[in-house]
């Protein structure tokens, strides 16, 4: 270690730079003393000879741990300066201020070499170009490395202890509180309480975190505030997604107390910087897990229940649960060109299977297109309706009565097996109480065996009580056998859901390929089912609009025929002879005119006495029926519209003798013909 000798005026015309960190905000705000003497340090460089006006004092690290450079401004801020030379030296009450990390300081050190920068610390001043004070430096940054891993240790070891016995006090979630003697309660405030309950019934009755959300569309949800003035309090707002997933996962509402569910885990990411982030462990891994700790909202059973439909309606997965479309097949139907699985829409409200992939150009296939739902599930429903008998069901279940007898004469085993290690154990545990405590070399052995046959004792229960849990129980006999006499019925009873009906396709059919071909004029339907079989069905597609909804062709030629008779009687021709729309209504007058109108069908204006047409006025004075068009549309000539659109004009000779003199008055009108003389009639 060297001594105030090592200080020269190239030391003392650079900065001397005052490094101030604590660890935690907790000791800043309460340790002061310490961050006090840090400060004191520019006091310490005045006395050895740095003008005040070349100290620099780096506290943006106040609260800050020193396991890791990242985050910590102040030390990049500090090995920067040490790095352009602008250091001559670097005061810190002791080595562990500037780094906790091994990697960090050592770095730290070398550019403090480099740069023939000192360090300062309570002990002395240390030149890092001396090989001693390196290595000297080097032992107490590991030492402080290894300070911080036993005191770490300490600390969680603590904690580990008080959660091993429940009594370590973690965060409550909402509608749980502490009582006056530390025990986890059931909150007092009877509106919090019903709120978490109504989460739970609202999720029994719905299956989906989303269906709870909706549930509480209009109905605000507590929150228990953490940090900040309001730490503690309850807040009320709108219940999302999220917090409905959070406490349906959340296994302190099942009456357990869990220590460990998460834990820290440290990585680097792309730019080469340590990051921290928090995991989930498996259930397996959780340190601790004590059922039974305080009162419970919902059982244990329930909350595994709950756990796996939650991850059943986790989509991203692959997974395609049950929803409450029309579309009974969603989530099940494969593409038979490309093999990829089809989504469902609902375009103009009428359920869909398409290919995503028709509408992409770089792995479009040709059979890649859209089908209508409801005549793909028709046939696959009908198809199982008929596979699903009575007899069929009654060999079903004969077979999984053998399933269930072997998996019974299984269990037995195991239960002999637990009952004979119960048995071992207890010999271990007799053998171990009658020896003598003064021959530890026995009584030792003997131990060790004792603890052997606990562990295989708690092996054995384990693999029972999974066989127990994977052997499902079948409903009664005759419950099933009566579902099956009147499957049909059931299936097409208002009562039934859409759900339902899907929840029943999938116990049966394990996917649907769609194989289809522009040019042909029906579906290929594969249909996998669950035992491995498989069958092809062929579905008729169903007629274009253009095709389904045209009117007959009888009822066309008779419009036809009958171009010269009124709507009205149009109309009811048709309709007493039979005749329906496209869309199967009966025909009235709008249907008659719009029939004309698609297939050009002329209908004669019915003229009253003395009427006559457009076309016949500009012929009789020789002009074009723009022109009487216009005298119309001027009040400058009288005309009736008839029902079917057409003007008829009642054209008197005082009539007609009004229009020549019109015409001949006219500068902009030249007769073409005259058609009739002065005084003829049309």
């Amino acid at each position: 270690m060297s001594g105030p000798n090592t200080i020269t005026r190239r030391h003392l015309e650079r900065l001397a730079i005052i490094y101030v960190r604590q660890s935690t905000l907790m000791q800043v705000r309460e340790h002061t003393e310490s961050t006090a003497r840090q400060y004191a340090l520019a006091e310490e460089a005045a006395r050895l000879g740095w003008p005040a006006s070349a100290v620099v004092i780096i506290d943006a690290d106040l609260g800050l741990s020193g396991r890791s450079a990242a985050g910590r401004s102040g030390f990049k801020e500090l090995v920067s300066r040490i790095c352009v030379g602008e250091v001559g030296a670097i005061f810190g009450l002791e080595i562990s201020r500037f780094a906790r990390s091994s990697a960090d300081l050592q770095r730290l050190l070398e550019f403090c070499s480099l740069s023939e920068t000192l360090i300062v610390d309570a002990d002395g001043i240390y030149d890092l170009q001396n090989f001693n004070d390196r290595l000297l430096l080097g032992l107490k940054g590991t030492m402080s490395e290894a300070e911080l891993h036993i005191l770490a240790g300490r600390l969680q070891e603590s904690k580990r202890a008080a959660a091993r016995r429940g009594e370590l006090r973690c965060p409550l979630p909402v509608g749980y509180v502490f009582d006056d003697e530390g025990h986890t309660v059931v909150d007092v405030h009877e509106e919090i309480r019903a709120a978490v309950a109504d989460v739970f019934t609202a999720f029994e009755a719905t299956g989906s975190a989303y269906g709870v959300v909706g549930r509480f569309h209009n109905r605000l949800f507590p929150r228990r505030a953490y940090g900040g003035v309001w730490a503690g309090e309850i807040r009320w707002g709108r219940l999302t997604h999220g917090r409905v997933c959070g406490l349906l996962s959340n296994p302190a509402y099942a009456g357990s107390y869990v220590f460990g569910r998460y834990q820290s885990q440290r990585f680097l990411d792309p730019e080469g910087t340590i990051r921290v982030r928090l995991v989930e462990r498996p259930r397996s891994e959780w340190p601790v897990l004590i059922q039974d700790h305080h009162p419970a909202y919902i059982s244990w059973e329930t909350f595994l229940a709950n756990e796996q439909r939650l991850a059943a309606n986790y989509t991203r997965s692959g997974a395609r649960p049950p929803r409450e479309g029309t579309a009974l097949l969603q989530g099940m139907v494969l593409c038979g060109s490309c093999g990829r699985a089809m989504s469902v829409g609902y375009p103009g409200g009428r359920a869909t299977y398409d290919c995503a992939h028709s509408r992409s150009d770089h792995t479009k296939t040709p059979g890649c297109r859209s089908m209508l739902a409801a005549i793909i599930d028709a046939a696959v429903a009908r198809r199982v309706l008929a596979v699903v008998t009575p007899h069929e069901i009654a060999l079903a279940l004969a077979a999984a009565d053998e399933v269930t007898a072997r998996r019974a004469r299984s269990t037995r085993a195991l239960e002999l097996r637990v009952e004979r290690v119960h048995y071992e154990a207890a010999r271990a545990e007799r053998a171990f109480h009658h020896c003598e405590p003064e021959n530890r070399l026995v009584a030792r052995s003997l131990e060790q065996r004792w603890e052997e046959k606990l562990a295989a004792v708690t092996e054995a229960e384990a693999v029972l009580a999974a066989a127990h849990a994977a052997a499902m129980p079948l409903p009664p006999r005759a419950e099933l056998e009566a579902l099956a006499s009147d499957l049909s019925r059931l299936w097409a009873a208002s009562t039934t859901s859409n759900k339902d009906r899907k929840r029943l396709l999938r116990t049966v059919v394990a996917d649907v390929t769609l194989i289809s071909h522009s040019t042909e004029p029906h579906v290929r339907v594969g249909v996998r089912w669950r035992s491995g079989a498989s069958e092809e069905l062929v579905v008729c597609r169903p007629a274009p609009a253009s095709v389904s909804r045209r009117t007959s062709t009888g009822a066309i030629e008779f419009v036809r025929q009958q171009s010269e008779r009124g709507d009205e009687e149009v109309a009811a021709e048709l309709d007493a002879a039979g005749f329906r729309t496209g869309t199967g209504r009966h025909f009235d007058v709008a249907a008659v005119r719009w029939l004309r109108h698609a297939h050009r069908i002329p209908s004669a204006p019915r003229l009253g006495p003395g009427e006559v047409h457009v076309a016949e006025v500009a012929a009789c004075l020789g002009i074009t029926e723009s022109a009487v068009y216009y005298w119309i549309a001027q009040g400058q000539l009288e005309a009736r519209r008839e029902q079917g659109g057409h003007l008829c004009v009642p054209f008197s000779a005082d009539v007609k003798e009004a229009c020549r003199q019109r015409v001949l008055a006219s500068p902009h009108i030249r007769p073409r013909v005259q058609a009739c003389a002065a005084g003829g009639a049309v």
